[in-house]
């Protein structure tokens, strides 16, 4: 489109459906219709670079007033009507259109150029008083509501006192004279909030209303749906002008909505709605109650079939679902809008094989059309959607899927508890970690999407519902207290919704997702034919394993979890956290470990852990038998392995003053304030616990070491590579790096075995990120950290944040999303690719991964396969979606907002 960076108004006829950045959605459809000979009424789109202007200077373009008058005047030329005119009057609607869908977020105005003295022109030229009048109603109506900003209930309910003294049934039995008396309440409302009558210039009701589409592109409702869908805030939304057809004009007349396909199902045929005598919005509001498109045979089939040869031609155009509105007028069939139509998650992976199958698209535009998302949802049990339930509290949906089981209110109880069990807490730490492993799901009063219980539950798919503040929990009478008094007692039986953030008193119903049962290996052969999701997924995962360049391991911790990696097709274990092995039963070893006072204590404690790290590793390498399984060192911050400093004070104070000293306590309390941090996040952790304990690193390398050695034995093919977590810099990981080969040396001269394994870090650290040059040249392989990468880059706690300012940081769109669900691309990102860039020019063969919670996010994952990283690694549960987008990014490009949509 020559010119386009001059100008800001352009006629239907003038772009394509590839202009969406410039006309929006809205108005690269209502060209493209135009373009392929469609009955689309005339008119012209304001360019979504006059919304832009407008937000940022608080004015108008001053070109733009000129623009429109010109366009205007080829529009009433081309009608053979002026606007607003008092004989025969050209209306005009005026509609928004992002680039983006959004609907119902932005706004509509309709049958504008009415006034007091057009309205009777309208009637005269149309034959019918009442349909007049009922359209400037409408206009008022809706004016009022959207550019003056008074509240719709006013007219709403001086429309059903209409009603009531008429005896209507409802606005479309109301007759020519009941709605001029409307018109007049209308007016008066107007004149009561704003002081002012209604604009009877139909220039000034359509500046206005343009002004109104602008503004609405910053409303609350908008804002938060982008936010939602990662829409862009800096888009803006175009501005679509066209000429009035007219729904309202009589029984021969209407308004619907329809798909070319069902875009719940996927299934074939044509689906929607249809009004008579109303105007779009009608359908859309609610107001009556629509017939289903079908009907529409009976009452005017010559439309119908109309309708459906258009809707066939435009699923072919755009070889996708396509979503329409049309107007019947006297019989007449006008195209008003079509766009790629939404569509559930089932839908979009059937109709993405279908289309392929039909020919219609390729293997490439097949996987763009399905997202890792769509696919979660997709994994994730539900609660059977026939249950009628009101639920006794609500919170942030953090982990989805539904959970029904008893509440307990600790670890223990998860764990000893038969059956299926809620975990309850305020909040959890890494103690509460063998409970979320026992329990079906976790409800927290506090946290957000990436407190502790949500990521760690995530991780693991289990259902989540964190931040459920109007919960009173008392863990001490093991009970809470919801919202209304509802009282939940240890024992009694609730359901929590991790997609709706619900939660319920008593069971619900749980329908299983047959996806992930299918990979899991639960669906025989003809259990997938039968379910057409199961064979539209398992078709996909194909085409995306067939493509993707980019590995995907899993982060597992257990044999079970890597017997469940497998199952879910990993390529490897890119994240074995062994201090996770130590929780539960085995922590005192660890803190007697931290507390020992001489070299004699620690061998003690150290040959005890011994054989336990060596029974993990040998189960773990045996799942992963061919697979390389990367295995992190110790790294916990040293106040998940020692008593709370406070609790323990108190307790030895009241035990003085009873005389009942405890010489243990009160010499762990000794150690615990020795060792006590500020900020144990970034204190006595990875490669420093290394190199501070002695001997802690070299037990936990012998035990890999021995096990590959089993394994070995055993006529296995062992894969294990070994990393030293949280390293700052080269010297750190080159002290360790020594210890490591002596160790791998001396058991592999004791066992005569040639044990080998690679040596590398994880960056996790903006200093590592920025020194990864000097790193590579000591490090076989790099792992990003990417969690605490974020932490320290942006310098605050994921625990913390989520509960205090982030909220408001969403709400002001400095986040589109939280940076720990989303990789912050310019920040965290830019340090990934500065290490991957110096890391792999000082060593070509440097096998790079990822392994922080971005590695199973979607837009991640495509950013790491961008930048050239080799694999990500996430949840066992993840790693179907990471292969997916993974599939993804090898044959999409991203667009100029970095979409790949």
């Amino acid at each position: 489109m020559a010119g386009t960076n001059r100008r800001f108004v352009f006629a239907f006829n003038e772009g394509d459906k590839d202009h969406k950045d410039l006309l929006g959605g809205k108005g690269a459809g209502l060209a493209e219709m135009t373009n392929l000979g469609l009955p689309v009424p005339p008119g012209f789109t304001i360019a979504t670079g006059a919304c832009r202007r407008y937000l940022t200077d608080g004015n108008m373009p001053p070109e733009l007033a000129d623009e429109i008058d010109a366009h205007l005047a080829r529009l009433e030329a081309e009608r053979g009507k002026r606007l607003g005119s008092a004989v025969d009057p050209m209306l005009v609607s005026v509609r928004s259109g992002a680039k983006f869908s959004m609907p119902g977020m932005m706004e509509t105005i309709l049958d504008i150029g009415l006034n007091d003295d057009s309205v009777d022109g309208l009637a005269a030229a149309a034959g019918s008083e009442r349909f007049a009048w009922d359209s400037y109603r409408r206009l008022i109506q809706m004016f009022g509501s959207t550019v003056l900003g008074i509240d719709a209930a006013r007219f709403g309910a001086a429309l059903d006192a209409a009603e009531r003294s008429s005896g209507a049934a409802g606005d479309v039995d109301l007759d020519a004279a009941a709605l001029r008396g409307v018109v007049a309440v209308y007016k008066a409302i107007i004149r009561d909030a704003t002081g002012r009558e209604f604009p009877q210039d139909p220039r000034e009701q359509l500046d206005m209303a343009i002004r109104a589409v602008f503004e609405s592109w910053n409303t609350e409702r908008a804002r938060v749906y982008r936010r939602q869908e990662r829409i862009p805030h800096n888009l803006g939304t175009a501005v679509n002008v066209m000429a009035m057809v007219y729904g309202n004009l009589g029984p021969d007349s209407g308004t619907g909505v329809a798909f070319t396909r069902d875009p719940a199902t996927g299934a074939p045929g044509v689906y929607g709605d249809y009004l008579s005598e109303a105007q779009g919005e009608d359908v859309v509001a609610g107001i009556r109650t629509p017939v289903p498109l079908q009907d529409l045979e009976r009452l005017d089939p010559g439309s119908l079939a109309e309708l459906r040869r258009i809707m066939a031609l435009l699923e072919d155009h755009y070889r996708d679902l396509c979503d329409v509105e049309f107007t019947i007028e006297r019989g007449k069939l006008w195209m008003l809008q079509t766009r790629i139509g939404k569509r559930t998650a089932a839908a979009a992976f059937r109709m993405a094989i279908q289309f392929l199958d039909d020919g219609l698209i390729d293997v490439k535009e097949a996987l763009g059309r399905v997202t890792g998302d769509q696919l979660a949802q997709l994994m994730f049990p539900q609660f059977d959607p026939q249950f009628e339930a009101k639920p006794i509290a609500t919170g942030v949906p953090a982990s989805p899927g539904a959970a029904v089981g008893v509440a307990v209110f600790d670890s223990a109880s998860a764990a000893d508890t038969e059956g299926k069990t809620i975990l309850v807490r305020r909040e959890t730490s890494p103690d509460d970690l063998p409970g979320i492993i026992a329990a079906d799901g976790v409800l927290t009063s506090r946290g957000g999407k990436t407190s502790h219980a949500a990521v760690v539950a995530r991780g693991m798919g289990k259902t989540c519902v964190v931040g459920a503040d109007g919960l009173e929990i008392d863990a001490e009478q093991r009970q809470f207290t919801a919202p209304g008094g509802v009282v939940v007692r240890e024992g009694d039986t609730i359901s929590i919704d991790g997609t709706s953030g619900c939660v319920y008193a008593g069971a619900i119903d749980v329908v299983p997702s047959p996806v992930v049962e299918y990979f899991e290996g639960r669906l025989d052969a003809e259990q997938r034919r039968r379910d057409p999701v199961v064979q539209a997924v398992s078709r996909m995962m194909i085409y995306a394993d067939e493509r993707r360049r980019l590995g995907v391991h899993a982060n597992a911790d257990t044999p079970d979890d890597a017997k469940r990696a497998r199952r879910f097709r990993a390529d490897g274990i890119g994240l074995c956290r062994t201090e996770h092995m130590f929780l539960g039963e085995r922590r005192h070893h660890v803190e007697e470990l931290i507390l020992a006072e001489s070299a004699e204590e620690q061998d003690k404690v150290l040959a005890e852990l011994l054989p336990m790290q060596l029974g993990d590793f040998v189960g773990i390498l045996a799942e992963m038998d061919g697979l390389p399984v990367t295995i992190r060192l110790i790294d916990p911050p040293l106040h998940e392995f020692l008593p709370d400093l406070t609790e323990l004070s108190v307790k030895v104070a009241l035990a003085e003053a009873r005389g009942e000293v405890d010489l243990g306590d009160v010499r762990l309390l000794r150690a615990v304030r020795r060792l006590h941090e500020q900020n144990p996040m970034l204190g006595l952790r990875g490669v420093r616990l290394g190199l501070v304990v002695p001997g802690l690193v070299a037990m936990q390398v012998h035990a890999i070491a021995e096990a590959a050695a089993a394994r070995i034995r055993a006529g296995d093919d062992p894969r294990p590579e070994i990393m030293v977590p949280l390293i700052g810099g080269t010297e750190e990981f080159e002290l360790m790096r020594e210890e490591i080969e002596r160790v791998l040396h001396d058991v592999s001269e004791a066992s005569g075995i040639d044990i080998r394994a690679k040596i590398g870090t994880m960056i996790e650290l903006p200093r590592a990120a920025l020194t990864a040059g000097r790193i590579a040249e000591h490090a076989e392989f790099f792992s990003f950290g990417t969690n605490d990468l974020t932490q320290t880059t942006w310098g605050f706690s994921r625990d913390d944040v989520e509960g205090s300012f982030f909220p408001a940081y969403l709400e002001k769109g400095i986040f589109a999303a939280s940076p720990f669900e989303s990789l912050d691309e310019e920040g965290v990102g830019r340090l990934v690719a500065i290490a991957v860039e110096e890391g792999r020019a000082a060593r070509e063969d440097l096998l790079i991964g990822v392994c922080g919670e971005h590695g199973g996010d979607p837009s991640s994952v495509r950013f790491f396969d961008r930048i050239g990283l080799d694999y990500v690694s996430c949840s066992p549960f993840r790693v179907p979606i990471a292969r997916l987008e993974a599939g993804r990014a090898a044959v999409l490009k991203p667009t100029a907002e970095g979409d790949t949509r």
